[in-house]
């Protein structure tokens, strides 16, 4: 695979991930959405299909990693580390992208839910309750990037290193294709569901960020981005979902070398 398509495959992949990921969080999140309060599975399912979609659509190009936990377990069990940094290029590229490509799809529900009189700020940016029992507009950060429900770092931490550990594991024991570089046809469709499977089971505390292109790139664009009463980026958190699933992308790649060759 040429570097070219490398970094072209990895954008439109992860561009396409996050837009269909992040756009069933805002689709369930949003007021005027006409899926609001569909619940985690509905966020779950979807995550699942973005990464089919995105997978199916770009695999022949680069292999479709979309995560740079993926690229860095490939990279430790083939040795081929000279394309790394144009994986992870391409990543963050795609998912700010697609980040944004959200907030031009849903940009009259951002606008109806962060300019209702329910949702009030304080001078802190922290979520507190509105006049009406509606909160303030940081929650809305969830669209973006993940976040805690409690914050207790090593747990955190540990809970992605976990989540992407199956994943990754998952990835490298399904089968690579011809250039071992991505996913077999038959692998993609068994990841995208093995994605719903730690949404559902191992979620809940951290959101399952398992990927910090996922995280970093769309909560740089939340940084940027121009919305009444968006709250902060909470980047005191940031750094759990990039350390957490590349140390899980690590770990199984370990345990693939010492179980499974």
């Amino acid at each position: 695979m040429s570097s070219s398509n490398i970094f072209i495959g990895e954008v439109i992949g992860t561009a396409v991930l996050i837009l269909l990921g992040g756009g069933v969080v805002a689709a369930v999140s949003l007021k005027k959405s006409k899926a609001r309060n569909a619940g985690w599975l509905a966020i779950t399912f979807g995550w699942g299909f973005a990464v089919m979609t995105a997978v199916y659509m770009t695999t022949s190009l680069s292999g479709a990693h979309l995560n740079p936990a993926v690229t860095l377990g490939i990279a430790i069990t083939d040795g081929t580390w000279s394309k790394v940094p144009v994986y992870v290029a391409g990543q963050m590229v795609g998912a700010m992208i697609g980040a944004a490509l959200v907030v031009v799809v849903y940009y009259g529900q951002f606008m109806a839910h962060l300019t209702d009189p329910e949702i009030v700020s304080d001078v802190d940016d922290k979520p507190i309750e509105g006049p009406h029992g509606g909160t303030k507009a940081g929650p809305v950060l969830g669209i973006f990037s993940t976040g805690p429900e409690i914050r207790v770092a090593w747990q955190n931490l540990a809970t992605e290193i976990i989540g992407t550990a199956v994943l990754v594991l998952a990835v490298l024991t399904q089968g690579l294709n011809a250039e071992g570089k991505g996913l077999s046809t038959l692998g993609a469709l068994i990841t995208a569901f093995v994605v719903v499977g730690i949404g559902l089971s191992l979620g809940g505390p951290t959101g399952y960020a398992i990927n910090p292109a996922r995280d970093l790139g769309p909560r740089i664009v939340h940084a940027l981005l121009p919305l009444p009463n968006k709250g902060k980026s909470d980047w005191g958190y940031a750094w759990i979902p990039v350390l957490g699933p590349l140390t899980g992308g690590a770990l199984a790649a370990g345990i693939y070398e010492l179980a499974f060759t």
